[in-house]
């Protein structure tokens, strides 16, 4: 599961941001101020940081420069009320990723968290097997068991799962789930999608109607949680 930092100095958008990416999947901390995100940046090792730029003690920018000349990679998303064209350059000729501009929507931060991540550190290899509750998938043999018992799914829905557990808990967007598993030659909607998760509950949860591993995060997507 990525660890997330969040260096924000204002209580209300730090908590919103720690809420969107706790629910998306991911293990998140965070910091108020310039000095302690920077020493919580390089102690702490996080796989991304959500950084305001304009923080008391230390600005973003003073962060972001420091870790770069330092030799830390880290993947940075820069944060800012400020939209002008010079503020984004700075922010990117010192090596951040990629950056938001306020007022900005929580689908949209998690959309960017998952490219800039899937960009910086490419995905394990899919796995070959899958189990959660009292399913086991083989995706080698495209077989699938709930409680012992064979459960037929297609080609698309074994897709889907082996898209969804490659992630481990993290969401999945509707438009990747649609480039991973229906690729560029078909053009289905994203309520294809949404139709087959719908199918997948009906045969793999216990309670299709209060699912506890196949979940949704509205106006984003869908994850696997195998252990809730």
């Amino acid at each position: 599961m990525s660890k997330i930092l969040i260096i924000e100095d204002d209580a209300g958008i730090r908590r919103g941001l720690g809420d969107a990416l706790r629910v998306a999947g991911y293990t998140v901390t965070s910091q108020s101020d310039g000095f302690g995100g920077l020493k919580a940046a390089i102690d702490q090792r996080p796989d991304l940081l959500v950084l305001d730029l304009m923080l008391p003690g230390l600005s973003g920018y003073e962060i972001c420069r420091q870790l770069r000349s330092d030799g830390n990679q880290v993947p940075i998303i820069m944060l800012t009320a400020r939209a002008e064209e010079m503020d984004r350059v700075l922010g990117l000729n010192l090596g951040a990723d990629d950056y938001l501009t306020k007022p900005f929507s929580m689908p949209e931060l998690i959309a960017r968290v998952q490219a800039v991540l899937r960009r910086t550190r490419p995905d394990s290899a899919a796995p070959v097997s899958l189990s959660f509750g009292n399913v086991v998938v083989d995706f080698l043999r495209f077989e699938a068991q709930k409680a012992g018992n064979t459960v037929p799914l297609s080609r698309k829905e074994f897709g889907m799962l082996r898209s969804l557990a490659t992630r481990d808990g993290i969401v999945v967007r509707r438009e990747e789930l649609l480039d991973e598993v229906w690729g560029e030659d078909e053009y289905p909607s994203t309520r294809t999608i949404d139709n087959h998760v719908a199918s997948l509950r009906s045969k793999l949860e216990d309670d299709p109607g209060s699912p506890r591993h196949l979940l949704t995060m509205h106006g984003v997507g869908y994850r696997l949680v195998r252990d809730p």
